[in-house]
């Protein structure tokens, strides 16, 4: 299975982030992440938070209460509660929003889960997000745009095909990013791959 994370950031298009649902997903409800739930039609399977910024709800659901002083984020909490409970494939909804620092926090928890060889990527109304390395990916036309970004160090080895700019061997540093709002060929499918570090891939709908 695999479990999907709700935050509280704002989703605006509920059609296009309830197509990523599947029926069998362990679904944790992060605080006000709870606000979505019914329109995202999820019966949570756990509930967690410090409910600094929802009720906490009168349910028979499991929730575990967290302090509001903390190291981890309500969201940074689920994700290793849910990898104790041995989950290797995570969707984060609900995560991007108004708040840059919760945003870019969350963007982190993609390179905490690659390090550790999980897959998870990150859903919004307008793109997901991915980290890529050590194998090809691919992006294909339903996408607008996609772009690299490099928020790592340095990336060696990039290469990108059937795309309208191409790259061969290229390096990417975090000091330049020029891998941005690329386009796929449209009938193809993208091609990415980097050969040593590691990438922050954006597919934007």
């Amino acid at each position: 299975m695999r479990c999907v994370i709700v935050g509280g950031a704002d989703i605006g298009d509920y059609k296009r982030i309830k197509s990523y649902i599947r029926p069998d997903d362990f679904s944790i409800f992060c605080d006000s992440g709870l606000k979505h739930a019914e329109k995202l039609s999820i019966t949570p399977s756990l509930i967690v938070g410090d409910f600094d910024s929802h009720q906490k709800p009168d349910t028979d659901t499991e929730t575990i209460v967290l302090p509001c002083e903390k190291d981890d984020t309500d969201t940074v909490f689920a994700v290793k509660e849910a990898e104790k409970r041995g989950f290797d494939d995570f969707l984060l909804i609900g995560v991007v929003g108004n708040r840059l620092d919760h945003t870019l926090v969350n963007v982190s928890i993609l390179n905490f889960l690659y390090k550790k060889g999980k897959k998870c990527i990150i859903a919004d109304d307008y793109s997901e997000m991915e980290v890529v390395g050590n194998k090809i990916v691919y992006v294909d036309d339903s996408f607008s745009y996609f772009s690299l970004v490099n928020i790592f160090g340095i990336s060696e080895g990039v290469t990108i095909k059937n795309a309208k700019y191409t790259l061969d061997n290229a390096v990417i540093t975090s000091e330049y990013q020029y891998a941005t709002s690329n386009e796929v060929i449209k009938g193809k499918v993208a091609e990415i791959a980097v050969n040593k570090g590691k990438l922050l891939l954006i597919k934007v709908k």
